[in-house]
C-alpha cells in the first residue's frame, strides 16, 4: 500500500494561479452557454485517445491552440486530456495509474504529472476535457477541468452519477455500450439532483459529501454494439427522450467508437453527416468529439518504451493532425449557416 498526497497537499505543491482559475471559469461558462443553446458555436472535444507522452501531448496542444484561435468564432474547441482509461479486460489504465508505462503504478507521480500538464494546457488557453473514471481523482485535478465525461461502461454506476452531481463543470454522459441511451438519460436525471455519498475531503479523510446537483449535464451519442446512432432518426429519438424527462435536449456526437465502427478514419464521414444535419436546421446537436493525434493510427502496447513511435496513440487509433485540421476547417466553413 502506497499513501497518496492529500488533495490539499498536492494543490499547495502545484497551486493554481488566479489567471488559470479565471480561464477555467470562463471556459466552463462558455460550454454551459453552448449546451443550453445561448451560444451558437459548436463544442468540439478533440485530441488524443489518451495522453501517454507529455512532450507529444504538448506539441499537439500547441498546434490546436493556434488553430482554435482562428476558428473560435464558430467552434468552441476543448482538448481531450484523458488520463484514465477504462479497460474491457486488461491493459494500460492511463497516465495517472501508470505514468512511467512500466507497470510500476506510481500513482502519486501520476497525479502530479496530470495536474502539471493540465495547468500547461490552461496556460495555452485551451479548455480541458477528460473522462473521470475513479471517483477520487476529481479531488486532485477538477479545479483544472472545464468539461468532463462519464463513459459508456460507468454511465449506469450510482457512484459516478453521484460524483457528477458534485462536479463544478459541465458533464456529458455517454450512451451505454449497447447503444441505447435511456440509461444515460436516467443518469442525467440523477446527476442533476442533490446527492449525499461517501468520498474524501481535501485532507484525504473519509467524508460524507453532499452536493447541490449539476445543471449542466448532456447526452453523448457514441454508438454501440447495435450500431451507430448519429443519424437524424437517432438524434431525434434521443432529443425527444430528453424532452420527455424535462431535460435539456442537448446532444454531443462522438464520431469515434461505435459510431465509426472503431475505424478512426471513418470519423470524417460521421462528422460530415452530423454537420449536414446542423446545416439542415438541427438545433439539438451542440457538440462533437474526435479522437486525434499528431500521427494517424495506433501502436501496440506494452512494448519496449524506446520502440514507441512519437505522436502515435497506444490506445484507440486516431486520425492524424493534417486530417484533424482539415475537418475542423470544414466544420467552421459549414457552420456559417448558424451565424
Amino acid at each position: 500500500m502506497v499513501a497518496l498526497p492529500t488533495p490539499a497537499a498536492l494543490a499547495r505543491e502545484l497551486p493554481r494561479t488566479e489567471a488559470q482559475a479565471e480561464m477555467v471559469a470562463q471556459a466552463r461558462q462558455q460550454i454551459h452557454a453552448v449546451i443550453h443553446g445561448t451560444d451558437p458555436r459548436l463544442l468540439v472535444v478533440v485530441g488524443p485517445c489518451s495522453i501517454h507522452d507529455l512532450k507529444a501531448g504538448h506539441e499537439y496542444a500547441t498546434r490546436l491552440a493556434a488553430l482554435s484561435a482562428q476558428l473560435n468564432d464558430r467552434l468552441l474547441i476543448a482538448l481531450r486530456v484523458y488520463f484514465e482509461k477504462p479497460r474491457t479486460s486488461t491493459g494500460w489504465k492511463g497516465l495517472i495509474m501508470d505514468p512511467h508505462l512500466n507497470d510500476t503504478c506510481d500513482i502519486p507521480d501520476g497525479l502530479r504529472l496530470a495536474r502539471r500538464f493540465l495547468a500547461q494546457m490552461i496556460d495555452l488557453g485551451l479548455p480541458t476535457a477528460t473522462e473521470l473514471l475513479d471517483p477520487i481523482t476529481p479531488q486532485y485535478i477538477a479545479d483544472y477541468l472545464c468539461w468532463a465525461a462519464i463513459g459508456a461502461r460507468t454511465v449506469e454506476s450510482q457512484t459516478h452519477r453521484q460524483m457528477a452531481s458534485g462536479l463544478s463543470m459541465p458533464v456529458g454522459f455517454k450512451n451505454s455500450t449497447s447503444g441505447e441511451f435511456i440509461t444515460a438519460a436516467n443518469a442525467i436525471v440523477a446527476a442533476r439532483q442533490r446527492q449525499t455519498f461517501l468520498g474524501i475531503n481535501d485532507d484525504g479523510l473519509a467524508a460524507a459529501v453532499t452536493t447541490n446537483g449539476n445543471p449542466d449535464c448532456h447526452l453523448i451519442l457514441r454508438g454501440g454494439v447495435d450500431g451507430p446512432n448519429f443519424d437524424a432518426a437517432h438524434v431525434g429519438r434521443a432529443a425527444a427522450l430528453l424532452a420527455q424527462r424535462k431535460l435539456p435536449a442537448s446532444l454531443m456526437v462522438d464520431c469515434s467508437h461505435g459510431n465509426s465502427g472503431k475505424d478512426a478514419e471513418r470519423q470524417a464521414d460521421v462528422l460530415e453527416v452530423v454537420l449536414q444535419q446542423i446545416c439542415a436546421g438541427d438545433r439539438h446537436i451542440t457538440g462533437v468529439m474526435l479522437e486525434s493525434n499528431l500521427h494517424a493510427g495506433s501502436q501496440p502496447f506494452p512494448v519496449p518504451l524506446e520502440t514507441l513511435r512519437y505522436g502515435v496513440s497506444i490506445t484507440d487509433a486516431c486520425i492524424g493532425w493534417e486530417t484533424t485540421e482539415r475537418l475542423l476547417r470544414r466544420a467552421h466553413q459549414l457552420l456559417a449557416v448558424r451565424f
